[in-house]
C-alpha cells in the first residue's frame, strides 16, 4: 500500500484534490500570499508535493476579487473545467462571495482560464449569496448537480454573525437552479469555540447508500474541528429533514500527535483505489497575532476507514509528519488584504 507524504503541500489550506476520468490528480488551495490561484497536476498524489503550480489568475487591483482569495476547488462538471473560489472587495475586504473561473479548453494546465462571474441565485430566491458567503463545493447525484456552501447573515446587525451551510440544486455551474435550503448551523458548544459561531468547509463523500458531509466549525486556531451530516442515497437532499448532524466532531486537535485545527477537507480516490481525505492543520497551538497571518496550516494526506454504520473514520498514523519540511512559523508573508 502507498505511504503518502505528509505533509503533502506546506503552507497550503483549505486543499481540494481531485481525480479526474483519465487518472490524473489536480490540485489546488489557498496561497499564503490571498492573491493567486493555482493549480497542479500529477500522476499520482505524491506527486503533487513536487509538481509545478501553474497560476491560472491573479486578483483584480479593486472592486470584486481584489482581496482575500480563499478556498479553491476544481471540478469536472456538466462538460466543463470549473475553479469555485471565494474573494473579497477593494474597499472592502469582508464582502467575500463565491466565484468562478471556466476553462476554455479540456487541458486545465495549458488551456486558458476565464472568469465565470459570482455565483447567481435562482429565480426568486433574494438571500443566496446576499451575504458573507465562501466555501463552495459541488457534487452530483443521480443526475443532477448540488452545491453547498456557507453563508451569513446579518453582518451589518450583529458583531459576529452566525455561519451556516446551505444547500441548492445547480441549473448551471454558475447559477442556482432552487432556492437555499439551510442544512446546518452552529448548535453545539464545539462548532462555537474561540468566540466565533461558524460552519463552513463541506465535503461529500457517497459511501453504501449514504450521502456524508462533513464540515468544519469554530475558530480557524487549535479549537478548529470537522462534523458529520449524512442522509439516504434515496432521500430528497434539498429536504433538511432528510440530513441529521453527528453529536460531536470526528475530528479535532490531537495535541499528542501535534495535530492542532484539522478542518477544511475534501474526498479522493487514492494511488490504490481507496478512499482519502486531505485536510489543513497546525502542528502547534498557539498563533502569533491574527490566525489569519500564520500561514503554517499544512495540506495532510490522511486515509479514510468506515465505522460498522458506514461512515467515514479518520485514520490518523503514528506519524504525522513523515515528509521533511521547513516550519515557517516566524516568517511574515506580506499580504495586501
Amino acid at each position: 500500500m502507498t505511504t503518502y507524504r505528509s505533509p503533502l503541500a506546506p503552507q497550503r489550506a483549505d486543499p481540494y484534490l481531485y481525480k479526474h476520468v483519465d487518472g490524473k490528480y489536480y490540485f489546488t488551495a489557498t496561497c499564503p500570499q490571498y492573491d493567486r490561484i493555482e493549480i497542479r497536476c500529477a500522476d499520482t498524489v505524491n506527486g503533487i508535493a513536487t509538481a509545478t503550480p501553474r497560476i491560472v489568475w491573479k486578483k483584480h487591483r479593486r472592486g470584486q476579487m481584489a482581496t482575500h482569495i480563499w478556498a479553491p476547488e476544481i471540478h469536472f462538471i456538466m462538460g466543463k473545467w470549473v475553479i469555485y473560489f471565494a474573494a473579497g472587495h477593494k474597499p472592502g475586504k469582508w464582502k467575500i462571495r463565491p466565484y468562478t473561473l471556466i476553462c476554455t479548453g479540456n487541458d486545465p494546465m495549458k488551456d486558458d482560464w476565464v472568469e465565470g462571474g459570482m455565483m447567481q441565485a435562482a429565480s426568486g430566491d433574494p438571500y443566496s449569496f446576499t451575504d458573507f458567503s465562501l466555501d463552495a463545493t459541488v457534487f452530483e447525484h443521480r443526475g443532477k448537480w448540488y452545491t453547498i456552501w456557507a453563508q451569513k447573515f446579518g453582518t451589518a446587525e450583529a458583531e459576529k454573525p452566525v455561519s451556516n451551510l446551505y444547500i441548492a440544486e445547480l441549473a448551471s455551474p454558475t447559477q442556482l437552479k432552487t432556492v437555499l435550503v439551510l442544512l446546518t448551523t452552529p448548535d453545539y458548544d464545539w462548532e462555537r469555540d474561540g468566540g466565533f459561531w461558524v460552519n463552513e468547509g463541506p465535503a461529500v463523500l457517497k459511501h453504501e447508500g449514504k450521502i456524508y458531509c462533513t464540515f468544519s466549525a469554530s475558530a480557524t486556531g487549535a479549537c478548529y474541528c470537522m462534523g458529520l451530516l449524512r442522509a439516504d442515497e434515496d432521500a430528497d437532499l434539498l429536504d433538511p429533514r432528510s440530513w441529521s448532524k453527528d453529536r460531536y466532531p470526528v475530528l479535532k486537535t490531537d495535541e499528542s500527535k501535534k495535530m492542532y485545527g484539522p478542518g477544511h477537507n475534501c474526498f479522493v480516490r487514492g494511488d490504490d483505489g481507496e478512499i482519502l481525505s486531505l485536510l489543513h492543520f497546525r502542528d502547534y497551538e498557539k498563533i502569533q497575532g491574527d490566525p489569519l497571518d500564520d500561514h503554517n496550516r499544512h495540506a495532510h494526506v490522511v486515509k479514510v476507514g468506515f465505522a460498522p454504520d458506514g461512515a467515514p473514520v479518520f485514520e490518523l498514523p503514528d506519524d504525522l509528519y513523515n515528509a521533511p519540511y521547513e516550519n515557517e512559523k516566524q516568517k511574515n508573508i506580506n499580504v495586501d488584504i
